[in-house]
């Protein structure tokens, strides 16, 4: 089961997938965009669910839906989410529930849901994609952060928990993938609308990694039940300087490159991600 799979890493997923031979359940709150990645797939069997993952009283009959599709779930992949620019001051309550709701909430909800069926089959697993933005906290991403943050530390300790059970979990960090997110972002409310554009536009330009190549890194990493991937040095780098200087890494990524730190905390962009 893949969330958000109708673009970016979680497509790129869902192919790498079917090419290992895999049954899927794709969901995305995009039917045009899910019906043309499933079509795309052949030789195994695929169902589409149409989802709001944002609709957090719902996910127990999407749960349902799944499990009528596909009674036996063996990897459970979170990626689905959604971006928001703007420092706290700027973004409202509810956008901040609105991040937090879709990037945390949902795959705890959905983890809760399936763990039953994951446990049935030892050697399942469950992939929940954080951010760069979920191992360094830039000004401008509050809500972000604090979701991506809060999936890592809910992966972490999952992973403990269940490490003696038979289910793996992997926490997944992309840094500048190549994907929609920029596109379908949103920028908060209290975020003024040159200040946006410019924005977007300069974050846009950040995402140059291969959805396809994030993909297979995931994959590879689940086929060696890794706890943890990094993709791509925009992740990499930013991870060994926060280990480094845990209080102080934005300031040694200024000293380092002036340039790359103003890109890797645009204020009123949005982040890293799917």
């Amino acid at each position: 089961m893949v969330t958000g799979a109708a673009s970016g890493i979680g497509e790129q997923v869902a192919y790498g997938l079917a090419r290992r031979g895999s049954d899927l359940v794709l969901i995305d709150r995009d039917a045009e965009r899910l019906a043309a990645v499933a079509g795309r797939i052949r030789g195994t069997r695929v169902e589409t669910l149409v989802a709001d993952l944002s609709d957090i009283a719902g996910l127990a009959d999407l749960a349902a839906r799944v499990l009528a599709a596909a009674p036996r779930v063996t990897l459970l992949v979170n990626n689905a989410g959604v971006a928001l620019g703007g420092t706290f001051d700027q973004v409202s309550a509810d956008e901040f529930d609105w991040v937090m709701d879709i990037n945390f909430r949902a795959p705890v909800a959905l983890t809760r849901l399936l763990l039953p069926t994951l446990l049935e089959s030892p050697g399942s697993h469950v992939v929940n994609v954080s951010s760069l933005f979920g191992l360094i906290g830039p000004p401008g991403q509050t809500a972000y952060s604090a979701s991506k943050f809060a999936l890592r530390g809910f992966s972490e300790s999952l992973r403990h928990e269940l490490a003696d059970r038979g289910v793996g979990v992997t926490c997944v960090h992309p840094g500048g993938i190549r994907t929609r997110i920029a596109e379908t972002a949103r920028v908060a409310s209290g975020v003024g609308e040159a200040e946006a554009a410019q924005g977007k536009a300069s974050f846009a330009k950040l995402l140059t990694y291969p959805a396809d190549k994030a993909a297979e890194r995931i994959l590879a990493g689940v086929a060696k039940r890794r706890g943890r991937v990094l993709i791509a040095w925009t992740a990499i780098a930013p991870d060994i300087l926060a280990r480094l200087f845990p209080t102080s890494y934005l300031a040694v990524m200024n000293r380092l490159s002036p340039a790359a730190a103003r890109n890797a905390t645009q204020r009123n962009t949005t982040s890293t991600g799917n």
